[in-house]
Formats: C-alpha cells, sequence, structure tokens
C-alpha cells in the first residue's frame, strides 16, 4: 500500500492499520540494531495504534469489503468524509448516522436512514466482541 500525496488524502482505520503493518513486519525484518529513542517510541506508538484499531471494526475488515461497501453507499449521495466516518465508526442506529452525517435529516428520510444501517450492518463485519455476543443471544433464544 502506497500514500501518494500525505496530505491530500483522509485515510480509514483499516488503511492506517494495514499500513502499520506493513511497516511493522519490514522493520522486524531488517534486525535490531542500534534503535534510537524516538525510533524506539515510534516502534511502541505503532504497536499500540494496531493493537487497539484490531478491536475496532477495521480488524475485520479486507480490500474487498471495504470496496463492496463504498459501492453500496453511491445511492446515498454521501461526501467522502461521511462515507470514511462511516466505514471507521460502524453505526447502528439513525441517531449515531445523524452524528456522522452534515443536515443529515434534510438530506435523507427516515426509509433511507434505515436502508443505510441495513447496508452498513449487511456489509461491514462488526468489533470482534460483537460477533460473540451476537451469537450468544441467538443461543439464549433458541434455548428458552
Amino acid at each position: 500500500m502506497e500514500v501518494i500525496k500525505e496530505s491530500a488524502a483522509m485515510l480509514s482505520n483499516f488503511e492506517v492499520h494495514a499500513l502499520l503493518k506493513e511497516l511493522q513486519s519490514g522493520s522486524s525484518q531488517r534486525g535490531k540494531k542500534s534503535i534510537s529513542k524516538k525510533q524506539q517510541n515510534l516502534a511502541t506508538i505503532s504497536y499500540e495504534t494496531i493493537k487497539y484499531l484490531e478491536k475496532t471494526p477495521c480488524g475485520l475488515q479486507t480490500p474487498e469489503v471495504v470496496e463492496k461497501f463504498l459501492r453500496a453507499l453511491t445511492p446515498f449521495s454521501l461526501t467522502k468524509s461521511e462515507k470514511l466516518q462511516l466505514l471507521n465508526h460502524r453505526p447502528k442506529t439513525t441517531v449515531e448516522i445523524m452524528a456522522m452525517i452534515e443536515e443529515c435529516e434534510e438530506r435523507l428520510t427516515e426509509e433511507q436512514m434505515e436502508s443505510l444501517i441495513q447496508v452498513i450492518t449487511s456489509i461491514l463485519p462488526g468489533e470482534q466482541g460483537e460477533e460473540e455476543e451476537e451469537g450468544e443471544e441467538e443461543m439464549e433464544g433458541e434455548e428458552g
């Protein structure tokens, strides 16, 4: 993965995660020569960021999922930053969507918001702990 113009593009959490993993694997292959304090701090920040991002929805995303999701958003006429917000945060309620989309009530009907939630939850994988919780809830419902 290559960033063409650093300041010209907004990166999704998925892209940041992939880039950091790539940098981390490249630095571990080069070996441990004398590492400066700044390099050590950068390695720590990268490690902690990767660890955090793996707990968010982006830890389960793939390039194919992201591409499919962005194509599915086409009918909603959203800005790039709004799409990025939806991709990064994976909202599950209309209230969350309203917080991420500017002038949402004027731009989207209630049905469109519900449709958007359906697109988000059907295409984007949930948070890692969330998938397990949903499975447990379904099993409890079947037992009762």
